[in-house]
């Protein structure tokens, strides 16, 4: 075999930059997608943001208007947005046929930008609607909180040392898990701590707010909540020692719901053990849980649901969606400049330009995809969980003419607000069950039947698995022990032998 050069013709597909953009940031969140558009305008001098993504606090105006200047923002010298005949759609240069450079007459893109008044614009209608936003106060975290009563102590510089040794060895919860004598034992020997020193700073820790803190067992963080109730808040004698009694050796046979064990070995009756356990649920086994070191996290939803003359019609959100312009400064030098030394310029400006295309199309898809769903999922909106119908994503697909990836980018990660709460979008998503009908019951009907029937039942006589299918299946929902059991399990609904009360 002789070594040749040979030269043959194929087709194959190849994703432009321009297709790869917007396939990446129609996958992103909200919180992504700020990220990404952050990283991209400090890198392209072309593009510039009129909003400002770090701003969520909406001050009020005393006219009741939403200012979302945000504070510390002069809006007095600031330059109005361009008029409606100003904006424009991107113009198509050439940037679906994969060309590089700009087109002579779009050099002055002062006018372009998305996201102001047009479609994301709110009415004086919606301004009623819209919910405050709310603003996180990041508290203290536990190890601060008992530095702080630490300090308020009389306790000697040896005594607070040792204390603060404790402290930080408790975990997340609150509990001191390592052992007094693990403790002593990495201790320096020159520092000639006594067993007798560590106990009493252990007893010192665990006298701190809140009860039951530097507990090595759930029966001691228990105890020590019990003999930390205030005397107004104290119950009777008999059931403060019943409940101690419970939480030091039977909190086994009480979270196994074997009340009559529990009657026979306490010798007590039922309104005694009642009131007991009554107190002993009124407790908290994390003393720890009111603290978290990290802020808590809110949802913005993408898309808002709301109710008008012709049905339920999904909005975009305009506090996610973010404005955009050409830069008009870059655009006129290159419009004066053309054909000149720039060619880097030039390249920026087509970037910007997908960028405000592809930002717009993220939020167009968006939007088609939420209303297809409120289109089929109308029955939710207006009765609930337990209306919701089967639907899975080439149903959609096949209504918008997209793909299912596609739509799965949609819906991963994006939230719908709703009069029944903020929802991910893949949640109106789901198998169905057969019916007696010969229909079919979405899974997320039938998981909200079933927590309708939990929640209705007799504590005293709960419905078990096999009873819950059963009574499924009177109302024509035909569906196995094992589905109930794992939708059961789902939900966090605990088994029948543990949701049975006295």
């Amino acid at each position: 075999m002789k070594p040749s050069l040979q030269l043959r013709l194929s087709q194959q597909l190849a994703l432009t930059p321009q297709l790869q953009q917007s396939i990446r940031l129609l996958q992103l969140s909200t919180l992504e997608l700020n990220q990404e558009l952050e990283q991209i305008l400090a890198e392209n001098p072309l593009l510039e943001r009129l909003d400002d993504p770090l701003s969520d606090c909406a001050r009020i105006s005393p006219n009741g208007s939403v200012d979302h200047s945000g504070p510390g923002i002069d809006q007095g010298d600031a330059a109005p947005p361009p008029p409606a005949a100003e904006r424009a759609e991107v113009p198509d240069d050439g940037a679906d046929r994969g060309e590089s450079g700009p087109s002579d007459d779009n050099y002055a893109d002062h006018g372009l930008e998305w996201g102001g008044d047009g479609r994301g614009s709110r009415s004086e209608q919606d301004d009623d609607e819209r919910e405050f936003t709310q603003v996180a106060s990041t508290g203290d975290t536990l190890r601060e909180h008992l530095l702080r009563q630490l300090a308020g102590t009389g306790g000697s510089r040896r005594d607070k040392a040792l204390v603060t040794l404790l402290i930080d060895e408790l975990d997340a919860d609150g509990y001191l898990r390592a052992s007094l004598d693990e403790l002593m034992e990495a201790l320096p020997d020159e520092l000639e701590i006594e067993p007798e020193e560590l106990s009493g700073a252990l007893r010192l820790l665990q006298s701190f707010d809140p009860p039951g803190v530097g507990a090595r067992s759930i029966p001691e963080c228990l105890l020590l909540q019990l003999s930390a109730l205030p005397p107004i808040d104290r119950p009777a004698e008999a059931t403060l020692k019943l409940a101690g009694a419970i939480a030091h050796q039977h909190l086994e046979l009480l979270g196994a719901r074997d009340f009559a064990r529990l009657k026979r070995v306490l010798r007590c009756d039922d309104d005694e053990l009642r009131a007991a356990q009554s107190l002993i649920q009124s407790l908290n086994p994390r003393p720890a849980s009111g603290f978290s070191g990290e802020p808590p996290a809110y949802v913005v939803p993408d898309v808002m649901v709301r109710r008008g003359k012709g049905g339920w019609t999904a909005v975009l959100n305009p506090d996610v969606m973010p404005k955009l312009r050409i830069n008009d400064v870059y655009a006129q030098i290159l419009k004066r400049s053309r054909g000149g030394p720039g060619s880097s310029l030039s390249s920026q400006l087509q970037e910007a330009r997908w960028l405000v295309k592809n930002v717009q199309q993220r939020f167009d898809t968006i939007q088609r995809v939420a209303q297809a769903i409120v289109d089929r999922q109308r029955a939710f909106f207006t009765h609930g969980a337990v209306a919701m119908r089967p639907l899975v994503l080439r149903e959609i697909a096949d209504a918008l003419g997209l793909h299912e990836s596609t739509v799965s980018r949609v819906t991963t990660q994006k939230y719908m607000h709703t009069p029944f709460g903020t929802f991910e979008m893949k949640y109106f998503f789901g198998s169905h069950v057969a019916t007696d009908t010969g229909g079919a019951a979405s899974s997320t009907a039938i998981r909200a039947l079933l927590k309708q029937l939990v929640t209705a039942e007799d504590p005293k006589n709960p419905l078990s698995d096999s009873r819950i299918a059963e009574v499924l299946g009177e109302q024509g929902i035909v569906v196995a022990r094992r589905t109930v059991a794992k939708y059961r399990e789902a939900l966090q609904i605990p088994p029948v032998a543990q949701r049975k009360t006295l």
